[in-house]
C-alpha cells in the first residue's frame, strides 16, 4: 500500500472530503451498507450518487494506482487464465498483462491484501494491482472464462470420428454437421472473438494437420487458434451456408456476405472462399455498420494537407482520386469528405462495391455485376439522376474511367480511388487504362495517396533511440538527429504488440498548370512526383517521419508500410 495512503481513512470519508458525495449521501450508503453488507463503493453507484467510471478514476488518483478503461483493452486469453476463474469471480479481479515475473491485475478492490496473496500463491508471480470498474471485471471475466470454455466445449461436442476429410464427406453429412448447434456455437465464437478484438479480418486456413485462425488487427495478422483439421469442413460449410453459398462446390472461388447483429451493433461480413491444396481457405472482411464516421480532422493530415484537401472537396467540378494498396483507409477518407461537404441542398449518389456504411441523405448504389449493376453501367445512369458529385468506389477500367472523366468535365465533382504506390503514379494508371493526357489534365483536380501506420501504446510508450541502420534508412544522419523516439514497450493493452490503433499518413498533389503540361507531354512518373514536391507537396515517408518526430508511431512502423514507394 502507498505510504500516502491514510491507512484509517474510509472510502466514504475521502469522496466527501473530495466533493463527490454529500454527507447525507454517505450516511445513506453507510445505512445500506449495514442492511445488505455490499461495499460502499458499489451501494453508492448503485444509488446513483457517482458514476463507476468516476469512483475508478478516484480510487486511482487517491491511492496512487493507475485506473484502467477495460473497454479499451484487447485481452490475451492465456494472460487472463492465469487465474483461476474462482479466483477471479470470488475476488472481482481480471489479470490484464503479465511479464517474466510480474502479473497485472485489474481489481475492484485494489487494497485487498488477500486476493493480491492468493493471486501471488497461484500464480507464483509478483502482483501489480491496478484500479479496474467493477462490471467491467464482470464482463471481462463472463466473455474470456465464458469463451474459452465455450471454444473447448464446443470442440468436445463435436463428433471428430464422424467428420471425414475433403470428399469423403457426402453432401447430406456435411449439410447435417454444418447445421448442429456445437458447430454453430463454434463459428458464433470465432466471430465473436474478433469483433471484441477488434479485427478487420478473419482468415480460416487449412494448414494440412491442423485448422489455423488469424485476425487482423491494426494491419497485421495474428494467430489465435489452432483448431483440429477434422473441423475444417464444418466450419467451412457453415460459413458458406451462412453467406448462401454453394457447400457442395469446393473447387472453384466464391463471394458472399452474412449480415448479423451482435449487442446491438449491425455486423456485414464479406466472405471469400478460395481453393487450396489442403482444402478450402476462407477470408472474411468484417465492416461494423453501425460506427460512428470519423470526420476529416480525426483522419491523421496535417493541417497543411487537411486545408488543401478541404479546399479541392469544395470545388465545383473536376475529379478527386484517393489512391493506395487495400486496406490503406481510402474509403474512410472519401466517406470523411462526403460528410463534410454533404448539405440538402447537394444530390449526392455513390457507386460502391460494398456499400460499408450508410450514409444520411446521400444515394448509395451496390454494385452488382450479376445483375448487370457494374460500376460504368450504374455511373451511366446515376448521370441521368442530375447529381451534382458522385463517388466511385473503384476505376478499375477503361470505361469507367472515360465516363468519370465526361461527368467531371461536364460540371459535376467526382470522387473515386486507384490501386497506386503513390499520388503520381495515378495519372500514369490512368494513361495506362488507354485515358487520353489531355483528359487527365483537364479533369483531375486533386490526388490524395495515403496509407495507414499503427499507433504507438499510449500505456506503455516509452523513449528508444533507433539503431544507426534504421536512421539512415530514412534518409537521417544520426549525429545529427536531435529527436525524441517514441515505442511502445508491450502490454496487456496492445497484446504484446506496441501498437493500438492506426492513424493515416499522406501526400497531395494538387493540380496546377505546370503539372497539366507535364501530363499532357507524357512526362515520366519520377519527374511529375519530383514537380510537385517542389510545389510543396510532403511525400508519404516524410509525413510519417513527422508523425515519429510527434511520438505518434516508429520509424519502423513508417518504413513497414512506405518501402514499396521508394
Amino acid at each position: 500500500m502507498p505510504a500516502s495512503v491514510p491507512p484509517r481513512k474510509r472510502l466514504g470519508d475521502l469522496l466527501v472530503e473530495g466533493g463527490l458525495i454529500t454527507p447525507a449521501q454517505l450516511q445513506n450508503g453507510l445505512q445500506e451498507q449495514k442492511r445488505t453488507g455490499e461495499r460502499l463503493g458499489q451501494i453508492l453507484v448503485d444509488l446513483g450518487y457517482i458514476t463507476e467510471e468516476t469512483l475508478g478514476e478516484f480510487l486511482g488518483t487517491q491511492l496512487g494506482i493507475p485506473y484502467v478503461n477495460l473497454e479499451n483493452y484487447v485481452l490475451d486469453p492465456r494472460v487472463v487464465n492465469l487465474i483461476p476463474e474462482n479466483i477471479a469471480r470470488s475476488y472481482q479481479l481480471v489479470a490484464i498483462a503479465c511479464n517474466n515475473t510480474i502479473v497485472t491485475v485489474a481489481m475492484a478492490d485494489p487494497l485487498n491484501v488477500f486476493a493480491m496473496d492468493e493471486v501471488r500463491r497461484r500464480t507464483g508471480l509478483q502482483v501489480e494491482p491496478v484500479v479496474g470498474i467493477l462490471s467491467e471485471i464482470r464482463k471481462v471475466i463472463d466473455q474470456y472464462y465464458g469463451a474459452s470454455a465455450s471454444v473447448e466445449e464446443v470442440i468436445k461436442g463435436i463428433d471428430l470420428e464422424s467428420v471425414g476429410v475433403g470428399e469423403e464427406i457426402r453432401l447430406e453429412q456435411l449439410q447435417r454437421i454444418a447445421e448442429e448447434t456445437p458447430v454453430i456455437k463454434l463459428v458464433n465464437l470465432i466471430i465473436m472473438q474478433a469483433l471484441r478484438d477488434r479485427a478487420s479480418d478473419i482468415h480460416i486456413e487449412p494448414a494440412g494437420d491442423s485448422l489455423r485462425i488469424r485476425f487482423r488487427i491494426d494491419g497485421v495478422l495474428h494467430e489465435v487458434m489452432n483448431l483440429p483439421q477434422r473441423l475444417h469442413p464444418a466450419v467451412v460449410s457453415r460459413l458458406k451456408i451462412m453467406a448462401n453459398l454453394d457447400i457442395a462446390e469446393k473447387r472453384i472461388p466464391q463471394d458472399g456476405r452474412i449480415e448479423m447483429k451482435v449487442q446491438s451493433r449491425e455486423i456485414d461480413l464479406r466472405v471469400a472462399t478460395l481453393p487450396t491444396i489442403f482444402g478450402e481457405k476462407v477470408a472474411l472482411r468484417l465492416l461494423d455498420k453501425s460506427s460512428l464516421l470519423i470526420g476529416m480532422e480525426q483522419l491523421g493530415m496535417s493541417t497543411e494537407t487537411l486545408t488543401r484537401f478541404e479546399f479541392l472537396i469544395v470545388r465545383p467540378h473536376g475529379i478527386i482520386l484517393v489512391t493506395g494498396p487495400t486496406g490503406s483507409g481510402k474509403t474512410t477518407t472519401l466517406y470523411a469528405a462526403l460528410s463534410k461537404i454533404n448539405t440538402v441542398e447537394k444530390n449526392i449518389i455513390t457507386i460502391e462495391d460494398p456499400v460499408e456504411y450508410q450514409l444520411k441523405i446521400i444515394n448509395q448504389i451496390q454494385v452488382n455485376p450479376r445483375a448487370g449493376i457494374t460500376y460504368a453501367n450504374a455511373l451511366r445512369s446515376v448521370l441521368r439522376q442530375d447529381p451534382d458529385i458522385i463517388m466511385i468506389g473503384e476505376i478499375r477500367d477503361r470505361d469507367t474511367a472515360d465516363i468519370a472523366i465526361h461527368a467531371a468535365l461536364t460540371g459535376h465533382l467526382v470522387f473515386s480511388t486507384l490501386h497506386t504506390n503513390d499520388a503520381a503514379g495515378a495519372i500514369t494508371r490512368l494513361i495506362d487504362m488507354g485515358v487520353e493526357p489531355f483528359l487527365i489534365a483537364s479533369a483531375v483536380i486533386g490526388v490524395l495517396a495515403q496509407r495507414l501506420v499503427r499507433v504507438n501504446c499510449s500505456r506503455c510508450k516509452e523513449n528508444y533511440q533507433p539503431s544507426v541502420d534504421i536512421l539512415q534508412s530514412v534518409g537521417l544522419v544520426p549525429s545529427r538527429v536531435a529527436m525524441t523516439f517514441s515505442r511502445g514497450k508491450g502490454c496487456g493493452e496492445c497484446k504484446g504488440t506496441g501498437y493500438r490503433g492506426r492513424t493515416g499518413i499522406f501526400e497531395l498533389v494538387s493540380m496546377n498548370n505546370q503539372l497539366r503540361e507535364l501530363i499532357v507531354s507524357r512526362t515520366p512518373v519520377d519527374n511529375l512526383r519530383q514537380v510537385a514536391m517542389t510545389g510543396g507537396m510532403i511525400d508519404l515517408r516524410h509525413d510519417g517521419l513527422r508523425k515519429v518526430q510527434q511520438g505518434i508511431t516508429t520509424i519502423e512502423e513508417v518504413l513497414r508500410v512506405t518501402q514499396a514507394v521508394d
